[in-house]
């Protein structure tokens, strides 16, 4: 332990990391730096300031990410229709690699020579934030204090505090039931009754979205224009990346959209029952979805639905700096070089509709798919060729007494 001077440690402000700045300075007898991230997790980032200061820590970052977490995370990743397991929109897994470089760039600014966070030993993101670090500065220590104490229960928790005069808001007999974890992308609840998956959500626990069924009786339509498989304005107005994003997100939740409830396969084994709010996410889907549907080869739309699943795994399991994660990238953004055009939806009690779609750069040719009279733009004589060519093989077997059933 002595060879570590200095730690950047993710810091929330909460009783967990407040906890941990104290713990890492006596144990491990070194000086912390503090990094608080605002990636929209609508809470004020600033008071974590005060905390550190009344810490004893003398180097504090704060940065205000939402617009880099949006333009270089989440969209490179809703490029690729990404979904782990058929249903989950990835929210706190593309959270983490962001995290992760800004503490090994804090790391570099301060000369520290580790790294600590405070995820748990069973759980995801300790895997996220452990992979990225080494893979942005290999040399770099890993502090992480889940695995090395014995403070496994909030009331430990809360001792340390007293003894240590750890100031914290949370008194004993006022826990939130459920474990959270927000940001821009969605808000994510675990722990509680949600731990027997038989047991339905509470109606009270939901922050970003009104129930479908009261979600407003009249419909609301929108259009989204895409450049390169972006979405660069809402209804003819420009937005950045992360005003999108939060745009979307106020006129989904306000229509019901985006709950989810599953249980999932987390990296280190178990299965986790968790609950999702990703209104905004669960837009872009959808309409990113129609615009390719007219401007992507048929081919390449196929190769990508076939790719997606080894992505968001990569995503899921914190290989976003690998080699292969960045390869699959570069082919899913060349994809995009012709994804343009608007998208129409109606929002309508927690569902997601297209209704319209267009683009200079469609591949949608009406004078061939018409079923009216397409004046020679198609020959369906040609179809019986094709059918005897594809059941060549099968008419083959057949001959030969093989059975096809």
């Amino acid at each position: 332990m002595s060879d570590i001077k200095k730690v950047v440690l993710a810091y929330s402000g909460g009783l967990d990391t407040s906890v941990i700045v104290k713990w890492l300075q006596e144990t491990y007898n070194c000086e912390v730096v503090t990094f608080t991230a605002d990636i929209g997790q609508g809470e004020e980032v600033e008071p974590a300031r005060a905390k550190a200061e009344a810490l004893g820590v003398k180097e504090i970052y704060i940065d205000d990410m939402r617009e880099e977490y949006v333009r270089d995370y989440v969209f490179p990743m809703f490029r690729a229709n990404a979904i782990y397991e058929g249903e989950y929109l990835l929210g706190t897994s593309i959270a983490r690699p962001l995290i992760a470089k800004r503490m090994i760039d804090i790391a570099n600014e301060t000369g520290a020579d580790a790294i600590s966070h405070g995820a748990t030993g069973k759980g995801n993101d300790q895997v996220r934030f452990e992979l990225g670090a080494y893979a942005l500065k290999p040399g770099v220590q890993v502090i992480a204090p889940w695995r090395e104490w014995d403070l496994n229960s909030r009331d430990k928790l809360l001792e340390y505090c007293e003894t240590h005069n750890i100031p914290v808001e949370m008194k004993r007999g006022k826990k939130s039931p459920f474990s959270m974890d927000a940001n821009l992308l969605h808000i994510s609840y675990e722990g509680g009754n949600l731990e027997d998956p038989w047991s339905e959500a509470e109606d009270d626990m939901w922050r970003w979205s009104v129930a479908p069924e009261d979600a407003p009786d009249q419909a609301t339509y929108m259009e989204l224009t895409y450049v390169k498989g972006d979405i660069t304005e809402i209804d003819g107005v420009a937005k950045t990346p992360a005003e999108v994003l939060t745009e979307l997100n106020e006129i989904g939740g306000a229509n019901g959209i985006g709950r989810l409830d599953i249980v999932e396969n987390r990296y280190v084994g178990m299965k986790s029952r968790g609950c999702y709010e990703t209104p905004g996410g669960t837009i872009m889907m959808r309409a990113h979805r129609a615009i390719e549907s007219i401007t992507l080869d048929r081919e390449v739309a196929h190769l990508k639905d076939e790719l997606m699943p080894r992505y968001a795994s990569l995503v899921y399991n914190g290989y976003w700096w690998s080699p292969e994660r960045k390869m699959l990238q570069t082919a899913i953004d060349e994809s995009q070089q012709c994804v343009n055009g608007v998208v129409r939806l109606k929002l309508y009690k927690g569902n997601v509709i297209v209704v319209g779609r267009k683009s200079d750069d469609s591949l949608f040719d009406e004078a061939i798919a018409t079923f009216d009279d397409d004046e020679g733009a198609y020959n369906q004589k040609d179809a019986e060729g094709f059918i005897k060519l594809n059941a060549l093989r099968m008419r083959i077997a057949s001959n030969k007494g093989r059975k096809l059933d």
